[in-house]
This record gives C-alpha cells, sequence and structure tokens, in this order.
C-alpha cells in the first residue's frame, strides 16, 4: 500500500469515527438542526464551524503550493461562479438532504454501519449519480 491510500484510509477513519461521534450519521439529529420552526438542535452548526476552522487555514495554505505534502497534484477548484447547475444541484442535494436527513458521507457511514433507511438512500443516490451521469452524455454534442 502506497502512502496515498493510507493517508486517505486514515482520513476516511477520521472522518468516518467524527459523524458517529457527533451523531451526524443520525438522520433524526440532522433534521432537528433544520427544524428552524420546532424543536432545533444546533449541535450541527457546531460541528461545521469545527470543519471550517481546521479546513480554513489548510485550504489557505494549499492555494500557493502545487503539490500535496505526499507529492499528488495539487487539484483545488478554478472557480467561484454561481451558475445555473451550482444553483439547481445545490436545491437538489438540500431537497434530498431535509427529506431524508442524509448527505453523501453520512449516509455511507450509516450504510457501514448497517441502517437499513442509510443502504436505501445510498442506493438511490447511486442511481440518481449514474442517471445524471448517462442524461450528460446524451446531452452532449458527439
Amino acid at each position: 500500500m502506497n502512502k496515498t491510500t493510507i493517508t486517505a484510509f486514515v482520513a476516511g477513519l477520521i472522518f468516518g469515527l467524527g459523524l458517529l461521534l457527533s451523531q451526524m450519521a443520525n438522520p433524526e439529529k440532522v433534521l432537528a438542526f433544520l427544524d428552524l420552526a420546532g424543536n432545533w438542535d444546533p449541535s450541527l452548526a457546531l460541528v461545521m464551524v469545527g470543519a471550517i476552522a481546521v479546513g480554513l487555514p489548510v485550504f489557505a495554505w494549499a492555494k500557493g503550493r502545487q503539490q500535496s505534502l505526499l507529492g499528488e497534484a495539487l487539484e483545488l477548484p478554478s472557480s467561484n461562479a454561481i451558475d445555473r447547475p451550482l444553483v439547481v444541484g445545490s436545491l437538489l442535494f438540500g431537497a434530498g438532504w431535509g427529506l431524508a436527513g442524509f448527505c453523501p458521507g453520512p449516509a455511507v457511514v450509516a450504510t457501514g454501519a448497517g441502517e437499513l433507511k442509510a443502504v436505501v438512500f445510498t442506493v438511490a443516490m447511486l442511481a440518481g449519480m449514474t442517471a445524471f451521469r448517462l442524461f450528460r452524455r446524451q446531452a452532449q454534442p458527439a
């Protein structure tokens, strides 16, 4: 196993443990955050603030680099444009998140933990991603 694979494994392990410890793989916890008119639970906001606190200095540092610490090419986003695909995709993502209480990372973690609702969500998410790729391929001129 190479350094990149080991690092990806460790990062995924930390992410999964963090999601479980903070209960962000629990859809009821997430839905309580989205319930602004009811019994609102601000804990998801605290998790997001923690992620931003860790990520912000790292992304600022990475901005001036061409390679990661492991020697891999850095592929940071080059655009910050707010366009129609971003807005429509965000609305669809938010609708799915609000209806199910899962977003992709927590859904995969909950799937790994054997939660049936997460398995169904993950399969549906993968089906949606596949359908989008097929649709996009057909829509592009040859």
